[in-house]
């Protein structure tokens, strides 16, 4: 009986490391969305470069933590960025542009948002410059031949205000309090319990700077442990006295491409989900969009694999 209960469980122990070790190989992989977006990954020339432009600390593996978590064990006794090159990103007009944007809103839901025609200018002029990168052309040209844009950049622009800066209610209580890009590159809390998006690195290095903001460690399988040299990363930290479970963010690059690429998965597809695995440059991402409308309601990568393990 024993010798039987052991091979048994010793059968179960491989078909557990099979499935495992395939987990992220066994996605299927749209291939469409995966070219594309390596076109605009080597098109990002604004994108920082590890080493040179920053430089990240991993340290500690964070552990598991539910929702709504007040507090986590430490795994990272310093910052995830030991150092930003801010005269780089101050002489790169997107980024110059983008980081204007990012004290223009109420944290938490419920309160409802007062936008000042100084904070619409700030938006306006931050889409002009995204518009005249090449990554943002190049996403435009994809969209018109899906039909799903017009070739006025006019329109397009207009397009894009609508997805990324239109107010929505996100709380059903009080005015309009959220808008696309809020929660995806500032992020919000939800009844003071909750932390929700804040999926850019810009944000979370300034955040961080202020000491608003905590990182916890990273996460990773055992087997794809990242470095310091990594592009998109999973993260747990704290963010005014909330902590965020796991967090998913690109690394180093700019924001023209952050909104390219979601824009893109946005726009080329109706579902209220929008989830697709793509391969980028020495990653494999499950992209994932939620609709609010006819605004986006969330957008980040979800890191599959990292230094081409899943080839």
């Amino acid at each position: 009986m024993f010798v039987c209960c052991r091979y048994y469980f010793g059968w179960l122990l491989v078909l557990l490391a099979l499935f495992t070790c395939s987990d992220a190989s066994s996605q299927t992989v749209n291939q469409e969305l995966s070219n594309i977006f390596n076109e605009l990954w080597k098109l990002d020339v604004n994108r920082l470069s590890p080493g040179t432009h920053y430089n990240i600390s991993l340290q500690g593996k964070a552990g598991y933590i539910p929702q709504g978590s007040t507090s986590a064990v430490d795994h990272a006794s310093f910052p995830l960025f030991t150092s930003v090159d801010e005269a780089k990103l101050n002489s790169i007009t997107t980024y110059a542009r983008f980081m204007k944007l990012l004290d223009n809103y109420e944290r938490s839901t419920g309160v409802a948002e007062r936008v000042t025609a100084e904070e619409v200018t700030e938006n306006n002029s931050f889409l002009d410059a995204i518009l005249e990168t090449a990554v943002m052309k190049r996403a435009h040209r994809y969209l018109i031949g899906k039909g799903k844009s017009r070739s006025d950049q006019r329109r397009f622009k207009n397009q894009l205000n609508n997805m990324w800066f239109r107010l929505y209610h996100r709380d059903r209580n009080g005015g309009e309090d959220s808008s696309g890009f809020e929660h995806v590159f500032v992020g919000e809390t939800k009844f003071g319990r909750e932390i929700m998006g804040l999926h850019n690195w810009v944000q979370f290095y300034l955040q961080e700077k202020q000491e608003i903001l905590d990182y916890k460690g990273y996460k990773a399988r055992d087997n794809d442990v990242p470095n310091k040299d990594d592009h998109v990363l999973n993260v747990q930290f704290s963010w005014h006295g909330l902590v965020k479970p796991v967090a998913s963010a690109f690394v180093g690059v700019s924001p023209e491409f952050e909104m390219a690429i979601f824009t893109i998965l946005f726009l080329t597809s109706t579902e209220k989900t929008t989830t697709a695995v793509v391969n980028l440059d020495e990653y494999q991402l499950e992209m994932v969009v939620y609709r609010h409308g006819r605004s986006i309601g969330t957008a980040y990568p979800k890191l599959l694999s990292s230094n081409n393990r899943h080839v």
